[in-house]
């Protein structure tokens, strides 16, 4: 699981294994409260979640977006 990067205490990562070139660039979320997985296009979108409050979850769509260009950079140099 590549980490893409860290934001107060969550993983954001790829899943090795997703790599289907059917679906859309996206990362997931981990941490001991919760996962989440966000879309990256059109705009960031929450795909599914759970654990995390709405709070968190608005934070961090805020922070995918921030990281995008660098997300997808890191997508596709993992799945090529």
């Amino acid at each position: 699981m590549p980490v893409a990067f860290r934001y107060k205490g969550i993983r954001f990562i790829f899943y090795s294994n997703q790599g289907d070139p059917r679906e859309p660039p996206h990362i997931h979320a981990e941490s001991s409260e919760g996962k989440a997985k966000f879309w990256l296009r059109p705009e960031v979108v929450i795909a599914g979640s759970g654990g995390f409050t709405r709070k968190q979850l608005a934070e961090m769509v805020e922070v995918v977006a921030l990281h995008r260009e660098e997300i997808e950079r890191a997508w596709h140099e993992h799945f090529g």
